[in-house]
């Protein structure tokens, strides 16, 4: 640290600089106090005394990291140290600028400490943005902005929308002078945006014309797309974003400079990637503005939006340049998902006849991408779109019948369209099927190349879901073309051996279980020999699948073999393959002598923009985090089908290894999967999954965690996702999944058993009924409660338990049941009606409230599905305490509502 001050030498300086940083980095804890309180006192000298830019950045660097290190008093110090350096030198260019970095480096570490000052530095940034001349003070400036959006209150809010207008002048001044530093702090829109939608939304027009008149088209659409993505369910916003567009009329200008982006042609002598005939269909990271176009009106262009850029479409498909017909038909696909309903009743046949016939267009760029837009159709537009069978099914198969010289990436994509559509037809697949299957068969035993005999197993897993036993004459073949790839272990029938499993799997499925059975066995060790010969996830995933399809078709197949599956599958769960550290620069490590040549990399005096020694994170790799789900679904329906001898050995394994999932897994999605599999297996098993000794507390305790987001996977960490919505909405799922399990457990023992534990996660529930509380959240409350007073109506001890829980749970339902939400009403109405069917007479004293609180529903009622669990509360009450209800007037009422004997309550109260 005292060569850093003290000596002359700026390249000695530099590298004390740098060692100093990693040192603090990796072993802060191990300095004594004594060292750490000079260290803090040496932050406060470097950013008046660096003089070169390499310099500078390492001293930055180093004093960001001490003073993220630095007890809380001496931090506070730091900041007001920061501040008061900034106040000094507005008169300093140069070391203001150096103030600046300093402070947009420790904000961006951690920006909370600063909240108290967050006024002081917005009038500051106010001051700073306008000095038009400075464009390195302005980017310093934005970037602190950027990072301490997220944590900015109410009181902010005006001195951030004052900002907006001073921040799009600096952009435009930023362009001119470094067009790297611009393209960093247009960030600070979209952190705008995730942090607080409407403070853009006064500024939408002047955004929009700021990316018209420097010509940003790709910024354009990602600030409109991503507006609109923070938009989803806000309809105040969503609507003042629409009204802005149409009354400033800007729609047209925007469509105007989205629509060249998206019909562009690719450079002379290249091909748009989807277009690349290269049989690579794998690659899916594309960044490039016409696949942002295509985003956008992915993202946008949903009602009332795609009515004001049909006009355009039809220009496209009308023109003579084939990417222009391309771009209208790849419009027309991505419609169909956001405006699915107005296509369904008012364009689907006329959309349809417009993708048919570009399968007869003389260039294949067009043709394909009709193929993709009829995939499209066929995947979000059912049923409508299989009415149509008589007419896309023969021209589906002409189509496929003359591609015998077209490339793999086209005949691909005629796969896409082919699958999609026949696997919803059901029935109405049998007069296509010697077609179909001769097209198949023939390409798993003439093609040369694999990839077509991949697409062609994949569309027979398609075939076989729409047919199930009418796919029994062609059986035989195909299951011995499925055997010779399994079989196969050279490293280039990878990714045909993964279709082959998956296929199989269906078949197992669908086939019929008379025709399946005598293959179960040899398909089990098919599984097992391949998971023993070849280490891949994607196979191994695909041979869990295979199990437990088995598991439904004949379970005495897997009992010589359980111990050998559930290992694997249980080694898969908790295994770390897959997470790789990444850590792009280290210098001077203690455990490796070998990053010398790195090290001196960073003295370079430009070299220092260039690499993040600091980058150090872990990701796992998607393969790894599927076969974790696949292993866990494979477990909970496989554990129902075994011998009962065996169940309990196996639960003794399987549960607690779920546990520990829940626990330290970091992974949302695998936890979900796990949560689901142990759902699962708690239906199927009952009071078999908890006999062991503490098992319902461990449950219990497990459930209470997740509703608590005491989880490691809730910590904000591993997945990929980094905004805050996504993770508040896997959050709500992995909740959900929770939530699900406690009516599981309610209905496995004895009320008394479980009364303790569903004590302690009855307020958890409870609490996502009140009225500041989502719809969701409400939603899932009322609902997980009646499933919960549902299950206690089977259990020893439940009409008990259900009385001493009505004083609790009744004014949280009956709150339920005035809502403005349908969905929280329904499930509201079906809570109350388990409440009396659990407790029966106990709660005799508020059935008169209860039907008060039925007949004002029933007289403003609209929804159907309401009324109907109306009726079937009703029917719950009366058989649980027909005293307690006036029949004639029920009846009365059932006769005004239509009552039909549809649900179960309904038939057994009749």
């Amino acid at each position: 640290s005292a060569f850093i001050v003290f000596l002359p030498s700026l390249q000695i300086r530099q590298s004390a600089a740098v060692m100093l940083r990693m040192r603090v980095k990796k072993h802060w804890k191990k300095i004594s106090l004594d060292h750490r309180e000079r260290l803090a006192a040496l932050c406060l000298i470097p950013p008046q005394s660096a003089i070169a830019k390499s310099f500078v950045l390492d001293s930055v660097d180093g004093c960001s990291l001490i003073g993220q290190n630095m007890h809380r008093s001496k931090y506070f110090e730091y900041i007001l140290f920061i501040l008061g350096t900034l106040s000094q030198s507005l008169k300093y260019p140069c070391l203001f600028q150096v103030g600046l970095l300093l402070l947009s480096k420790v904000v961006e570490s951690n920006p909370e400490p600063f909240k108290p000052h967050y006024r002081q530095l917005l009038q500051l940034f106010g001051t700073v943005l306008q000095d038009l001349d400075n464009p390195t003070a302005m980017y310093y400036c934005i970037l602190t902005l950027t990072a301490m959006t997220a944590y900015t209150g109410t009181e902010e809010m005006n001195l951030m929308r004052a900002l907006i207008p001073r921040l799009i002048i600096a952009l435009k001044h930023l362009i001119k002078a470094d067009q790297g530093q611009a393209s960093d702090a247009m960030e600070v829109f979209d952190e705008l945006m995730e942090s607080e939608v409407s403070i853009i939304v006064p500024h939408i027009a002047e955004i929009v014309h700021f990316c018209l008149e420097v010509r940003t088209e790709l910024l354009l659409i990602i600030f409109v797309m991503t507006f609109c993505l923070h938009c989803d369910g806000d309809v105040f916003c969503a609507l003042c974003l629409l009204q802005t567009v149409l009354k400033q009329k800007l729609l047209n200008p925007i469509l105007q400079t989205v629509f060249p982006v998206l019909s562009a042609a690719p450079p002379p002598g290249e091909e748009d990637p989807e277009d690349e005939e290269n049989g690579d269909e794998g690659d899916t990271d594309n960044e490039s503005p016409k696949h942002f176009a295509a985003q956008f009106y992915y993202v946008c262009m949903s009602d009332p939006w795609h009515v004001h850029q049909m006009p355009l479409t039809q220009v496209c498909l009308a023109s003579e340049n084939p990417y222009e017909r391309k771009a209208g038909l790849m419009c027309m696909a991505v419609l169909a998902e956001g405006c699915a309903d107005h296509i369904r009743t008012k364009l689907l046949s006329s959309m349809l006849q417009t993708v048919c016939q570009s399968l007869s267009d003389n260039n294949q760029v067009v043709r394909s991408a009709g193929l993709f837009a009829l995939g499209q159709f066929s995947e979000h537009l059912q049923p409508e779109v299989s009415k149509y069978c008589a007419e896309l099914m023969p021209l589906l198969l002409g189509y496929m019948s003359a591609l015998n010289q077209a490339k793999i990436g086209h005949i691909t994509k005629a796969f896409y369209a082919l699958e999609n559509f026949m696997e919803n037809l059901g029935s109405e697949i049998e007069p296509y099927l010697p077609t179909l299957m001769e097209t198949m068969l023939s390409a798993l035993s003439n093609a040369e190349n694999l990839k077509l005999k991949e697409l062609a197993v994949s569309a027979i897993g398609a075939i076989a879901n729409a047919a199930k036993e009418k796919l029994v004459p062609y059986f035989p073949p195909v299951i011995e073309s499925l055997k010779g790839f399994l079989t196969d272990t050279r490293d280039e029938m990878r990714a045909l051996q993964t279709q082959a499993l998956d296929t199989l799997s269906v078949l197992a499925r669908t086939i019929g279980k008379d025709v399946f059975s005598p293959l179960a066995a040899e398909c089990v060790q098919l599984g097992l020999n391949l998971t023993n010969a070849i280490d891949d996830p994607d196979l191994r995933r695909c041979t869990y699948s295979l199990f437990s399809a088995v598991s439904t078709v004949s379970p005495d197949c897997l009992s010589p073999h359980l111990t050998a599956i559930t290992t694997i599958m249980l080694l898969s769960l908790k295994s770390t393959e897959g997470v790789t550290e990444d850590k792009t620069f280290v210098l001077l490590d203690d455990d490796d002598d070998d990053d010398d040549a790195e090290g001196d990399a960073i003295l370079d005096d430009e070299g220092a923009d260039t690499v993040d020694p600091d980058t150090a994170g872990f990701s796992v790799e998607n393969a790894y985090i599927d076969e974790k789900e696949d292993a866990c679904d494979a477990l909970g329906e496989i554990l129902p089908s075994i011998r009962p001898s065996a169940m309990q050995k196996l639960l003794g394994v399987v549960l607690p290894s779920f546990l520990e999932a829940v626990r330290g897994e970091r992974e949302r999605q695998v936890v979900m999967g796990v949560l689901e599999a142990m759902n699962a297996v708690l239906k199927a098993c009952q009071g078999e999954a908890l006999q062991s000794p503490g098992r319902l507390q461990e449950i219990s305790q497990a459930i209470r965690d997740v509703l608590k987001k005491r989880t490691v996977c809730q910590d904000g960490g591993g997945d990929e996702a980094d905004d805050d919505e996504q993770q508040a909405e896997y959050d709500a799922m992995l909740q959900e999944f929770a939530g699900e399990g406690i009516p599981l457990l309610a209905s496995a023992v004895p009320a008394d058993t479980f009364q303790p534990h569903l004590n302690e996660l009855l307020p958890l529930i409870m609490n996502k009924a009140k009225s500041s509380c989502t719809v969701a959240d409400r939603s899932f409350s009322v609902g997980t409660l009646g499933e919960i007073l549902q299950s206690l109506v089977s259990v020893s001890g439940g009409r008990a338990c259900a009385g001493k829980l009505s004083n609790r749970l009744l004014p949280v339902l009956v709150a339920g049941v005035r809502d403005s939400d349908s969905e929280v009403r329904n499930n509201s109405v079906f809570g109350l009606g388990a409440l009396a069917q659990a407790a029966g007479p106990l709660v005799a004293q508020d059935y008169p409230m209860m039907l008060s609180l039925f007949s004002n529903l029933l007289s403003k009622e609209q929804d159907r599905r309401v009324i109907d669990n109306l009726c079937a509360a009703l029917c719950r009450m009366i058989m649980s305490h027909m005293e307690g209800v006036p029949l004639e007037q029920v009846l009365s009422a059932f006769s005004c509502m239509g009552f039909y004997a549809g649900p179960m309550p309904n038939t057994r109260c009749l």
